[in-house]
């Protein structure tokens, strides 16, 4: 089981970063393991682990501050293999971000800015830029981010059984949250402001006719509230504790939507160690959307092995379980297995369309005083199949 030394600071729990596969959270993980450091033997000295020789990054990664380009690699079945650059901000270091710590008696994480652009094989292009800045001992924080995109995507109707009819959404989203810690607790009260100007079209339009009347709103603005715990005992790959959240949002006209609807999702993370080498994992996510929600903002089955927006409808419910198991002090195995189910807009729960998604995977303790894996994950699905990059924990 992983842990940190005595000097490292701990990796602070903190929310988690809701909902899709491409968030900031996980572009910053994806620079824990990512970035190649010159071949130099001064270098070199820095990624040896004293305590046993082997490859690290932790004393690297606990003074790095400044920019850091960040590769970013994207394997995603629904659009194709791709790849882009990073360029993230470290306004202090960890070191320095932990020093403070012992003098407030909390540690936060150091302020992060990024900024960068990535495209796909079947031509999907995005831009961003976001950051996560702690203010008030870290009482509150802001986490965030906007988009410039182009995102080409397949629609197989609610439930997953028409289609496919290729559509492209074109345009600008934001995503921006406020978050207040309550009392000294880890649990955190969190406003957002979802906000989104997407024109979308079908390739071939007079195939849409087959999904029968579906919203085409462009325009999404929406206002929510969470309530988010985190308990674990490492944000990047946990070994026991739990976190979780219930996110409302709402859209409305009155606050610039085109159309008026809701969505919710509750969700819980949990790890329990079965022994000193076992790591049991277990996954509860349930998403539903209420009112006129444009097609391609209705939840989908998130789970590896399945592509984005594969099995879309009303509501979604996904269970999975993970085990790891940590052969070496560095090396883990993976075997994973789950099931998800969509329904509500034509179908009953029972009637509902559904998946069971499998697979298995290996993990390097790439970071040991931070206690951060990354590996490969290898997953299939009777939709599909596909590898996937992991650093850290795979599900968010």
């Amino acid at each position: 089981m992983p842990h940190l030394e005595p000097d490292a600071p701990p990796p602070q729990p903190s929310p988690a970063s809701g909902g899709g596969r491409f968030s900031f959270s996980a572009l910053f993980s994806l620079a824990l393991a990512l970035v190649t450091p010159p071949c130099a033997a001064g270098w070199l000295d820095a990624f040896t682990d004293p305590e046993d020789g082997q490859f690290d990054m932790s004393e690297w990664l606990l003074d790095q501050k400044g920019f850091l380009p960040v590769p970013i690699i994207i394997t995603e079945p629904a659009v194709g293999y791709g790849g882009g650059l990073a360029a993230v901000f470290f306004r202090e270091s960890m070191r320095e971000a932990s020093a403070k710590g012992q003098e407030t008696g909390r540690y936060s994480p150091p302020d992060i800015y990024a900024i960068g652009g990535a495209g796909t094989e079947n031509g999907t292009g995005l831009g961003f830029g976001g950051g996560l800045v702690t203010f008030a001992d870290d009482q509150y924080r802001w986490r965030g981010g906007i988009a410039r995109m182009s995102v080409n995507l397949d629609f197989f109707g609610f439930g997953g059984r028409l289609g496919p009819v290729a559509y492209t959404l074109d345009g600008w989203g934001s995503v921006q949250h406020g978050m207040m810690r309550l009392g000294q607790s880890d649990v955190w009260l969190v406003a957002r402001w979802n906000y989104a100007d997407l024109n979308n079209h079908f390739d071939v339009e007079s195939q849409a006719t087959q999904f029968g009347p579906i919203e085409r709103a462009t325009r999404m603005s929406g206002l929510g509230v969470s309530l988010e715990v985190d308990t674990r005992d490492n944000i990047f790959t946990p070994s026991r504790g739990w976190t979780g959240s219930i996110d409302l949002t709402f859209y409305d006209p009155n606050w610039g939507s085109d159309t008026r609807w809701q969505s919710y999702r509750a969700h819980a993370f949990g790890y329990w160690p079965v022994s000193n080498s076992i790591i049991l994992g277990g996954r509860i996510d349930g998403r539903a959307a209420a009112g006129d929600t444009p097609f391609y903002a209705l939840p989908f089955v998130d789970m590896r092995g399945v592509p984005a927006a594969r099995l879309q409808d009303e509501r979604t419910a996904v269970v999975e379980a993970e085990v790891r198991w940590n052969v070496t002090p560095r090396w883990a195995a993976i075997g994973f297995v789950g099931a998800g189910r969509a329904w509500g807009t034509f179908t009953s729960f029972s009637d509902g369309a559904d998946t069971v998604s499998k697979g298995v995977g290996f993990r390097y303790l790439i970071a040991r005083r931070l206690g951060v894996y990354a590996g490969l994950d290898w997953a299939w699905s009777t939709q599909d199949h596909a590898f996937y990059i992991q650093v850290g924990n795979a599900w968010r």
